[in-house]
């Protein structure tokens, strides 16, 4: 069915007010102010006895923030009156949809809790009005939910639906620079894997000093990118398959040399030697199965733009849920930067913008995201780290623009800084919260003298 304009939606919520009188309306609204409270416990309790419902929310953040908020909906939704009153809470009604659609709630579960809200308000009608007000008030109060759950679902759907394309766009687009170099990038760092291991070996590591692929350059990239980017085919779950063999069974059974049978430890080397040689033929065969597509890149600096910005973090989100891990996010924003393009020119400021993605590339790790997020902004996604991690990784950037030498035209060199907002996921399950905090993390940077980190409070 299409979907309603702002005037055909207001019109019909303004009849809605029209057909019930003005006493009923009032005896509504203030009911709703009196048994918020009521309301938005009762609705809450019920939504976290339900298990899947439960796992996007929490008693704490129901305590915290939810509470008053569904308390905040239930008063404005009886107490608009006016056309401008009225557009406001349809505005708030689809912004609530995008959020639900962004965090992934179930749209079924949020129909859930909308059965549960009208059944409660009916009872509280029924017990305090008389039986004439409680019919006309139920049929007022309980059809304005109705009209604001399809509101929801509507935005829901669309904001849904343009997810959707973004993810599979992002998952055509396999998040590489360049299909043959990033082929052979991989290659390399799995080979550099290897040979790690093979050295530790023979420096007689303990079973659990042996480097893990896992967390290795290329484990942290097929990981984090890759297993999105060639999503459904065969090989990324042989290659997952073969990466958990070699971490979880076989690198456990080295024993010291010393100790060791050597027939056995030689076994094991070539154990590891051929789920290796496994992953990388899976790996040509992936490779040879996708092509690049260029929609997602900035074409200045040639790090991700925001198109997939949103997927990325859903993605990290999910993933951290799933794995009980950890990833961060640092808004970078290079300091005076208007400064060079008023004094050198534009051509000079693209240089540096160019010089610092290079930069940003070559000391990042191969599972990070970076993005460019217009003019001298940048985003980097922190993959698998903790808050000491995170801070460590993020004063680096910082003291390494500071020492970088820029190189302008007509050789000129200029020397930049950078300031840093820090914020470590907490687990809310809307990113744009994330993003927000590591903003506000990088104003308070900004505006404390530039060229630190700041970190957001969790």
């Amino acid at each position: 069915m299409p979907r309603l304009s702002l005037d055909e939606l207001t019109a019909e919520w303004q009849h809605h007010l029209n057909s019930v009188p003005e006493q009923i309306k009032q005896l509504t609204a203030q009911l709703a102010v009196q048994h918020k409270t009521e309301l938005a416990t009762h609705f809450y309790t019920a939504m976290l006895q339900h298990p899947e419902a439960a796992m996007f929310l929490s008693h704490e953040e129901v305590k915290s923030r939810l509470s008053s908020s569904m308390e905040n909906w239930v008063c404005n939704l009886y107490s608009s009156q006016d056309t401008t009153d009225i557009q406001s809470v349809i505005a708030h009604q689809n912004k609530i949809g995008e959020v639900h659609a962004r965090v992934s709630i179930p749209v079924h579960l949020v129909l859930r809790g909308a059965r549960l809200l009208k059944h409660r308000l009916a009872e509280l009608l029924g017990a305090t009005l008389t039986p004439q007000q409680a019919a006309m008030a139920t049929n007022f109060a309980l059809p304005l939910i109705d009209l604001a759950m399809e509101i929801m679902s509507h935005a829901y759907s669309a904001s849904h639906d343009r997810r959707s394309r973004a993810e599979e766009s992002y998952r055509l687009f396999a998040i590489t620079q360049n299909i043959a170099s990033e082929k052979e990038k991989q290659r390399a760092a799995l080979l550099d894997w290897e040979n790690q291991l093979m050295f530790d070996y023979a420096m007689s590591m303990t079973a659990d000093q042996l480097p893990r692929l896992r967390s290795s350059e290329f484990g942290l990239w097929f990981r984090h990118k890759g297993t999105h980017g060639f999503e459904g085919a065969v090989e990324t779950g042989l290659i997952l398959d073969a990466m958990a063999q070699i971490d979880d069974t076989l690198l456990p059974l080295f024993a010291l040399r010393a100790n060791a049978d050597p027939q056995k430890n030689l076994q094991l080397l070539r154990d590891v030697r051929e789920q290796t040689k496994s992953i990388a033929y899976h790996l040509d065969l992936l490779f040879e199965q996708n092509n690049e597509l260029e929609s997602g890149r900035d074409v200045l600096t040639r790090l991700l733009n925001r198109k997939f910005l949103s997927v990325v973090l859903n993605k990290q989100i999910s993933y951290a849920r799933d794995t009980s891990s950890s990833f961060a996010v640092l808004a970078i924003d290079l300091d005076h930067f208007k400064h060079i393009n008023d004094t050198y020119g534009h051509e000079a400021g693209d240089l540096v913008l160019q010089q610092f993605a290079s930069m940003l590339l070559n000391k990042s790790r191969a599972g990070d995201y970076l993005f460019r997020m217009g003019g001298e902004e940048f985003l980097m996604i922190m993959v698998d780290v903790n808050a000491n991690n995170a801070r460590r990784a993020a004063e680096k950037i910082r003291m390494l623009t500071a020492a970088e030498v820029f190189r302008l035209p007509q050789d000129v060199t200029i020397h930049i800084t950078a300031s840093l907002g820090l914020a470590l996921f907490t687990g809310h399950p809307d990113y744009q919260q994330l993003l927000r905090r590591a903003d506000s993390a990088l104003y308070e940077a900004k505006h404390s003298g530039r060229d630190q980190v700041v970190v957001a409070p969790d």
